[in-house]
This record gives C-alpha cells, sequence and structure tokens, in this order.
C-alpha cells in the first residue's frame, strides 16, 4: 500500500501521527488579520449538517409509530417502555441533514427465542419475517423489506430500520444475522455511545460536529465507506489532533489533517467498542481522501489570505453546497 499522499508525507504535515508537534510550538495565527471567514463558515457548516427541530420531531414520530406497533403485537400495550433503543446516529448524537435511516433495536420477549428455537432452518431469517409481517400489517402502503439484520420500513421523510434483538444478561444484545444459514451476533450500543461522549467531552465538544461534517463528505463524494466506521476513525483522529481543544476557527486544518490521518488509515482496522471487534478498512475509498485532502489544504491556502469565496468553492467541493461559499 502507498503510504504516502503524493509529494507529501506524514512528517512533512505536521511530524508523524505516532508523535505530533504539540499544538503550542505552533505559531497561533492573529483572527483579526487573517483567516477571517473560518470561525463564522464552519459555525454555520455545523448549524447547516444537524437536524432541525422539526426534522427530529418527525423523525421520533415514525419511529415511535414502528415501536408502538409492535409492542402492542409482543407486549400486549403500545406504549409499552424499555422495550426499545435508539441506536447508529441518533443513539450517538451524530445525525445529520438530509435525514437519514433511523435504526432502532427492538427487543423481542425472551419467548420469542425460545420459540424460534424450534426451527429447523434459518430461525433469524424467521424472525425477521415474522416482524416484517406485524409492521405490514399497520403499514401496508409502505415500501418494506427484510434481510440481513434488519427490517426496514420506508417513509417519504425517513426510512426506520428495526434491528430485532434479544437483551443478554451483560447488557448486551444478540442481534439476528440470517446470512450463511442465520447466527446471532452481539452488539454493545451503549459502550459505542459512551465512547463518542468520552471523546467529544475530552475534546471540547468537537468530535460530534466533524463526524457530521465527514458524514457531509460521503453523502457528497459518494465515499464508500459505512459512518459507523467514519465515526470511529475520526474519534481516534481526534484524540491526537493539536488542534482538539481550539474552537471553529481551526476547523479548516482539523478536517484537512482528518482527511490525511484518513488517507493513511486504509486498509488498517478498527475496534467496535464493548464487543471488540476487528473491521478491516479497505481501501476503495482512499482516493477520495486523497482528493478531499489536497482541496481542503487548498482551501486552508485561501483561507489563510482571506480569499473567502474561492476557499468556499474548494470547501464545497468536499462538502457540498452545506458550507457556505461566501460569509
Amino acid at each position: 500500500m502507498n503510504t504516502t499522499l503524493p509529494g507529501i508525507s506524514l512528517s512533512a504535515l505536521y511530524g508523524s501521527f505516532g508523535n505530533l508537534r504539540p499544538a503550542e510550538t505552533v505559531p497561533i495565527p492573529d483572527p483579526p488579520m487573517k483567516w477571517i471567514a473560518v470561525r463564522p463558515r464552519f459555525e454555520q457548516f455545523n448549524r447547516d449538517v444537524c437536524l432541525t427541530p422539526s426534522q427530529e420531531r418527525d423523525g421520533l414520530t415514525k419511529a415511535g409509530g414502528v415501536i408502538a406497533r409492535l409492542n402492542r403485537r409482543y407486549y400486549n400495550d403500545p406504549s409499552k417502555v424499555n422495550t426499545y433503543v435508539l441506536v447508529g446516529s441518533w443513539g450517538k448524537e451524530t445525525r445529520v441533514r438530509p435525514p437519514r435511516d433511523i435504526d432502532v433495536y427492538f427487543v423481542l420477549p425472551n419467548e420469542v427465542f425460545y420459540r424460534f428455537e424450534k426451527h429447523l432452518w434459518n430461525r433469524q431469517s424467521a424472525i425477521l419475517q415474522e416482524v416484517k409481517d406485524v409492521l405490514n400489517e399497520t403499514y401496508p402502503n409502505t415500501y418494506m423489506r427484510g434481510d440481513g439484520q434488519v427490517v426496514m420500513v420506508g417513509f417519504e421523510s425517513y426510512n426506520v430500520e428495526v434491528v430485532p434483538v434479544f437483551r443478554l444478561t451483560n447488557g448486551r444484545f444478540w442481534i439476528c444475522d440470517t446470512k450463511s444459514g442465520g447466527s446471532y451476533t452481539q452488539a454493545d450500543p451503549d459502550a459505542e455511545k459512551s465512547y463518542i461522549e468520552t471523546i467529544d467531552h475530552a475534546n471540547n465538544s468537537n468530535l460530534r460536529p466533524l463526524i457530521r461534517m465527514v458524514k457531509a463528505w460521503q453523502e457528497t463524494c459518494s465515499v464508500p465507506i459505512k459512518s459507523f466506521q467514519l465515526e470511529l476513525i475520526a474519534a481516534d483522529f481526534l484524540g491526537q489532533s493539536p488542534w482538539r481543544h481550539h474552537d471553529f476557527f481551526w476547523f479548516d486544518w482539523i478536517t484537512r489533517d482528518f482527511f490525511a490521518y484518513l488517507y493513511h488509515r486504509a486498509n488498517s482496522f478498527i475496534i467496535v467498542p464493548g464487543t471488540q471487534e476487528r473491521i478491516c478498512l479497505g481501501n476503495e475509498w482512499q482516493t477520495r481522501a486523497e482528493s478531499a485532502y489536497w482541496r481542503a489544504a487548498k482551501a486552508c491556502d485561501f483561507e489563510r489570505d482571506n480569499v473567502v469565496a474561492q476557499a468556499g468553492e474548494e470547501w464545497q467541493k468536499i462538502f457540498g453546497q452545506q458550507i457556505p461559499r461566501t460569509v
């Protein structure tokens, strides 16, 4: 694997990612003289990439209706609590605009597990099919599919992705996986959420904004990498960034350096908090990370010289229209 960006090395960026120069060794620029657009640009970008209150209410209403239907079927009580967990970006508070899927773990009663243990074939597929059939009674005209680990209920504004699970005594969950004849895999969404929360709080609440921004890049540039992988890579990166304790005035350098860090993570592994599952990142997305880095580096030079509109044009090539061209 090529381990350096063309024409630049990690040491040329700022030492090495394993031994970064401390932030205090870098001269602090004078905000009134240079970089006048960075803070307002990235503050507005952060606002515009977050869901609006009405979008949040709409998403929760859609998910609530799905949960109520399953509660009625499996617990005979549509308002029963503690039967679901919001996971993914909604659980970790990293959701972005425009709206994406809402991921929900629905906790099935233990008796369902024992009932399906009598099946001689793919038990997990049978469970997903039953959950799909239950939801189809309430949403007969809604697009729906059930495969892999998910029953997806498609609405105009959101897809609610329901993962049928069983709660384990260790606080984790068994997920139904229909592949290869069916099996159960463990998940620990509380550990994943806690990890993001810890890194965010330790770094001036900069992690969640960074995650939302790189998700905008993922969407704009059709980057073939999963969102939860980007979240964990962003957490790894920010924990060692020299700029991690600063505010939005430094987000031009933070995002630029993230793309360099991501580039060098090709074919490495991430460790999922809680379960400690090792997942290979592959390299299909590496050329897009390289392109984003060079565009960000160019934008940073324009920002330094207060060439505001040209900087904005470069940022929009990375993040799309949600980051303002001018401020």
